[in-house]
């Protein structure tokens, strides 16, 4: 398989792990084209995505939809974006996570799961090994033919375990769903094996025996006790020793505990000795309620303490806190200095593309394309490197705000005045970007963050230059810039992006960023659509709708700049951003959105309200 295939690959298992899952099959038939290999590779992630999901191993904080904007993915001939929500094409996109809660933690569950099982298989075949080996040579246990079921079960038991046991010490390739399924098989043998035990121990003739007339009752209770601490030392140990969450853990654990109460009233039922059970019944009924509660409780505070410890690994001098978000190449995630204590944002390439050199020559050329970037409206980059286990990283200032999609989403249309201020802005980041020939490419709201910093508020900052086009390239540039490829989020592509052209200029970049404008003013993009292909359409073939925003009028000037930035032919748009910015500046709203008016919006807005956790 060759890199393009797995970034194949990676691209349309993003997007349809997207959508709803009634969805993803058509997505699949379509982009795959006929290629079985691609499908089933795509079928294989988002099953495992699906499981761990269910499991349990995705982190509770990356679980929540974080409402940033996560990026995009690109593959040739498709542009998808990540989105969960009725408009994930239209830019509004939540992100669908790998597995796992962060880089690596895919591996790190395998390797987890992979220790437990070693132990696991070594205690059940030495001990139930042991047992049955004694049972069978020195005692007459298994001799009483009734017996012969719970001899078979314990035969069952050590030859499943044996079976298994080269899995764990191997080096095959085995999913979180085969580590379930072993564990399952053991756990119903497990306990098939305890109420045949228990049936056996509690007939009449065995513990009536035993007793002279008169301690019956004593006796039934020493052999009830017998069968109960099997019982509770095995809710126990599932629940410390098996990688689970506690929803999970309750669920199985539940069915195991009922099993000694069902064993116990079938036998009294079939022999008429219920009666006789009565206390044997009570005292079971707290010893296995205790039981199950200690291994759920265990089994949620050792998932919680795994999770802190694989959060607490160190990249370099940086600590990781919690994850932000994803997009097609990486994570990102909140970190902090370890000596300056300085809160910083790192993304992380995505574990299963550190093998692919051209993808890691792209993440690389977003950090020196972003690094070359001075300007006070893009935002810094602190550091790069390679961590320990071999992830790539880079740093970058965090900022505690809301990206522009956000702040519509949760405050509505943005007023005229503030609608500049933040155009005028953005124009300003891509005047130092188009000078030094880059076409950022992937111009939307969810790329452009408001931020309150060192009192400052409504400070803007331009992310993310992952697609970034260059004009003036060196050799080899081609390579690593997605060139061929429509690169891009849909409801935001100039028409040159949505037709293929592979020479793009600054034109594109504000086309896209004319889009923004529209959103910011009307509370949607210029195009809406059901699939990608129909908003591409739109932007190569349809006017733009005129700007209405119900309740309130939208300055005649203000829309004549916004509608020449979406003209369909690049040579009828503004000719540079700066040609934008004079046109914006000109505007008479342009200087209606002070420094105090944008203070007393953010004081009059908590601060849980106006800050979402993107970098």
């Amino acid at each position: 398989m060759t890199p393009e295939f797995w970034q194949k690959v990676d691209a349309l298992f993003q997007a349809a792990g997207a959508l709803p899952h009634d969805e993803r099959q058509a997505l699949l038939d379509r982009e795959s084209a006929g290629d079985a290999s691609l499908r089933a590779e795509v079928r294989e992630l988002l099953a495992a995505d699906e499981q761990a999901s269910r499991e349990g191993f995705l982190d509770p904080a990356s679980r929540r939809s974080p409402t940033r904007p996560a990026g995009t993915t690109h593959s040739a001939g498709m542009v998808s974006s990540q989105g969960r929500s009725k408009s994930r094409l239209n830019g509004d996109v939540a992100v669908s996570l790998v597995v796992g809660s962060g880089p690596h933690q895919a591996s790190a569950v395998e390797s987890l799961y992979r220790t437990r099982m070693r132990a696991g298989i070594l205690i059940i075949l030495v001990g139930f090994g042991g047992f049955l080996v004694k049972n069978l040579l020195w005692d007459e246990h298994y001799a009483d033919p009734a017996r012969r079921p719970v001899l078979w079960a314990h035969v069952a038991i050590v030859l499943a375990a044996a079976l298994v046991a080269p899995v764990p010490w191997s080096r095959w390739p085995l999913s979180l769903r085969g580590f379930r399924t072993v564990e399952l098989v053991l756990m119903v043998l497990i306990t098939i094996f305890f109420a045949l035990f228990q049936g056996s121990e509690l007939r009449r003739d065995q513990w009536a025996s035993l007793a002279a007339t008169g301690h019956e009752a004593e006796v039934l209770d020493l052999t009830s006790d017998s069968c109960l601490l099997r019982w509770f030392a095995f809710l126990v140990f599932y629940g410390f020793f098996v990688p689970n969450t506690w929803g999970r853990c309750a669920r199985i654990l539940g069915v195991v505990a009922v099993c000694p109460l069902a064993v116990t009233v079938g036998v009294g039922l079939r022999e008429g000795t219920l009666g006789l059970f009565q206390d044997v019944l009570q005292e079971m009924s707290i010893w296995v309620g205790l039981g199950l509660s200690m291994a759920v409780y265990g089994s949620h505070k050792i998932a919680q303490l795994r999770r802190e410890a694989f959060e607490a690994r160190k990249l370099g001098q940086y600590r990781l806190k919690h994850r932000l978000g994803s997009g097609g190449m990486g994570e990102v995630w909140l970190a902090e200095h370890q000596f300056l204590k300085r809160p910083c944002a790192i993304k992380l390439i995505r574990e299963g593309l550190v093998g692919d050199p051209i993808t890691l020559s792209r993440f690389q050329r977003e950090v020196q394309t972003t690094a070359m970037l001075a300007h006070p409206n893009t935002v810094r980059i602190y550091d790069y490197g390679i961590a320990e286990d071999g992830t790539f990283y880079y740093t970058m200032e965090y900022l505690p705000g809301l990206t522009l999609q956000d702040l519509v989403q949760r405050f509505g249309p943005l007023p005229p005045d503030r609608t500049v201020y933040f155009l005028r802005r953005a124009c300003s980041a891509l005047h130092e970007a188009h000078g030094m020939g880059l076409i950022h490419r992937d111009l939307k709201p969810g790329n452009l963050i408001a931020s309150e910093l060192g009192g400052i508020p409504d400070v803007l900052k331009l992310l993310d230059f992952g697609l970034v086009h260059a004009t003036l390239r060196e050799p080899g540039w081609e390579k690593l810039s997605f060139q061929g490829l429509i690169a891009g989020t849909p409801a935001y592509l100039s028409p040159e992006q949505a037709a293929g052209r592979t020479e793009v200029d600054a034109r594109s970049d504000i086309y896209s960023l004319g889009a923004v404008g529209y959103f910011l003013l009307a509370g949607r993009p210029p195009f809406e659509g059901e699939t990608p292909h129909h908003l591409m359409v739109a932007h190569l073939e349809q006017p733009v709708p005129p700007l209405r925003v119900p309740g309130r009028e939208i300055p005649p000037d203000l829309e004549a700049v916004i509608l020449r930035c979406l003209e369909k032919d690049s040579a009828n748009r503004f000719p540079d951003v700066m040609s934008l910015h004079q046109a914006l500046a000109a505007c008479l709203c342009a200087d209606l959105w002070t420094e105090s008016a944008a203070a007393e919006w953010w004081q009059a807005h908590s601060r849980n309200e106006c800050c979402s956790e993107d970098p």
